[in-house]
């Protein structure tokens, strides 16, 4: 077999996934993406492995570990999209806040502000802060 058919089956998963990532706003289908893109690696690896000469099949082993990545991925992935979906009840990268409300410096105190409420707040545990 030609090792032309197999790359461009690879670049074209691998093209699709780049546009299910820039497209997509649901994150269950971010994921589908990235494994895809994660699976068009993977043709890569085998396709060179099997056409380049050489001795260690250094192409079959890396695609284990992609394979291994790539299950971590899923596995921490969903945890993470469920516990979003669990607090935020829905699952859209858009609707999701990146900052927590209370970070924001409104009231202009800044960082002596911050040093302030330390202050307060050791005085009534009796524990200093070291840092």
């Amino acid at each position: 077999m030609h090792p032309f058919i197999p790359y461009a089956v690879a670049s074209a998963l691998f093209g699709l996934g780049v546009l299910g990532v820039l497209r997509r706003r649901n994150a269950i289908l971010l994921l589908m993406s990235v494994e895809l893109m994660l699976n068009a690696v993977n043709l890569i690896f085998v396709t060179a492995d099997a056409t380049l000469p050489k001795a260690a099949p250094t192409g079959q082993i890396f695609t284990l570990f992609v394979i291994v990545l790539a299950a971590a991925e899923i596995g921490v992935g969903l945890a993470v999209v469920l516990q979003l979906f669990r607090l935020k009840a829905t699952i859209n990268v858009d609707e999701i806040p990146l900052a927590v409300a209370g970070d924001d410096d409104a009231d202009g105190a800044g960082a002596a502000g911050a040093t302030a409420d330390t202050a307060v707040s050791a005085e009534k545990t009796g524990v200093t802060d070291v840092a």
